[in-house]
């Protein structure tokens, strides 16, 4: 039996609008019992935060217009039920919902209802039948997935390019969507750019080149600061799982040549509240795109996590939870606080 306890404390909402302290700790069995569509690779993680959200990844049959049949989509359900509305976490690009193998349960033991969601395309979701895995039917694919299975509005959270997946389904759906958490945003990105142009047959050249061990390696240690080279072997084998389906090649072609996301033009279409959080020693996105967010974003607020780069709910996941417990613990303030019945003064 391994346990890891995390010493630094969730912050926790209440309808008092209190906070209360606690700790947090999980515990990863070597007899992890993961679900049988996962890749056997699984069995050789290292990681006990990542094994362990991996025995609770499901699929859920999820009907778009795109596929003559229901798409068994993967995502890690909540396993509470809350007064809250629930929080919905997104992936970056070419990963899955074990990018929040940190945070998830940090929030969850926080007491909020916690979704992890694979985007289409990208995760452990089967894509046998599944065509099509352009921006368009990205949208709609998540649309479904919520309308079947969430149905009530939600805090997305989208950390780099899941914050342009984040910001494209708060535009075009804002009844899903109360408030928007974007983290190291990549959404200036004019899509897939010049790779949109490629023959079909180079494409598929280049997407066996973006699954090789030695550039994820490299991503690894360009992305987060001080990771050791065995925690970084171990967390590009986490990376990696979802690539070794066979339909993986074809999704990302499908998304590559379709021109990819570029919502920089939907940025001041965004209506609801929103949260930046910014890794201040990010090496892959400035951060002065941060402030650039921030100011062009009508209804924002900006908070950056020193010492951490990329992707800080991995990096840094007390800090990420925290940042978006205090983001919403104050939403619901101010929200209780509009509601409130204003008291008559009698002269």
């Amino acid at each position: 039996m391994l346990t890891l306890t995390s010493a630094s404390s969730a912050l926790t909402l209440f309808p008092e609008c209190k906070t209360q302290r606690r700790r947090f700790t999980i515990s990863a069995a070597a007899d992890d019992k993961f679900p049988s569509f996962l890749p056997k690779q699984m069995e050789e993680i290292k990681d006990p935060f990542a094994r362990k959200l991996a025995t609770r990844i499901e699929r859920l049959p999820v009907n778009a217009s795109f596929s003559e049949k229901s798409i068994m989509s993967s995502c890690v359900k909540p396993l509470i039920q809350s007064s809250q509305n629930p929080v919905v976490l997104l992936h970056g690009f070419d990963s899955s919902c074990l990018e929040w193998r940190y945070t998830f349960p940090l929030l969850e033991e926080a007491g909020l209802e916690t979704w992890a969601i694979d985007i289409l395309g990208w995760g452990f979701s089967n894509l046998e039948r599944t065509k099509s895995c352009d921006v368009a039917s990205k949208r709609e694919h998540f649309y479904q997935l919520w309308k079947s299975y969430i149905k009530r509005p939600m805090t997305l959270v989208g950390p780099s390019l899941g914050a342009a997946v984040a910001v494209d389904f708060a535009v075009n759906n804002p009844e899903a969507v109360e408030n928007l958490v974007l983290i190291d945003a990549s959404v200036y990105a004019e899509g897939t750019g010049n790779l949109a142009k490629l023959p079909r047959a180079a494409a598929y050249a280049g997407v066996s080149i973006l699954k090789s061990f030695p550039l994820r390696l490299y991503i690894i240690f360009l992305a987060f600061k001080g990771v050791s080279f065995d925690t970084g072997l171990d967390w590009v084998n986490i990376g990696k799982l979802h690539c070794l389906y066979p339909w993986w090649e074809d999704a990302t072609v499908s998304f590559m040549i379709s021109g990819g996301y570029n919502v920089s033009r939907q940025i001041d279409q965004v209506k609801q509240k929103t949260l930046i959080i910014w890794g201040e020693d990010d090496q892959i996105i400035s951060n002065k795109l941060a402030v650039r967010l921030h100011c062009e974003l009508p209804n924002s607020i900006i908070r950056q996590i020193p010492d951490c780069g990329h992707l800080p709910h991995v990096e840094k996941p007390d800090s990420a939870a925290r940042l978006i417990l205090e983001f919403l613990q104050n939403y619901s303030c101010q929200k209780k606080a509009q509601l409130a019945p204003t008291e008559e003064v009698v002269y």
